[in-house]
């Protein structure tokens, strides 16, 4: 996977609403790579503090702020969707009332 897959993770990360979040998972399978949650989180990484776009709204499946060490602080991420409104149970994202899946067309 080259500069366009990670072009095609930025597009989508772009789309994320705000006060909701989406998984490595869901970009991965909007993207038609379904099994490749680990090259979306590549791609998230590769661009840590390059591109302003809303890194922080992408977790894992689970919910869990797993990219947050690409951010100044560890609880960064956290604070960005605590200031959008985004519920966390247990440090994970409520994932049931706050995510966003790409719509496949």
């Amino acid at each position: 996977m080259g500069d366009d897959f990670y072009f095609r993770v930025y597009e989508v990360i772009a789309q994320i609403p705000y006060g909701k979040v989406t998984t490595y998972g869901a970009i991965a399978r909007y993207l038609g790579i379904s099994r490749s949650a680990r090259l979306v989180g590549m791609a998230c990484a590769a661009a840590a503090g390059k591109l302003d776009l809303p890194f922080h709204r992408v977790v894992n499946r689970n919910g869990e702020l797993t990219g947050k060490h690409n951010f100044p602080t560890s609880d960064f991420m956290e604070q960005m969707l605590t200031a959008e409104g985004v519920k966390l149970i247990n440090g994970c994202v409520d994932l049931k009332n706050f995510l966003w899946e790409p719509e496949i067309y």
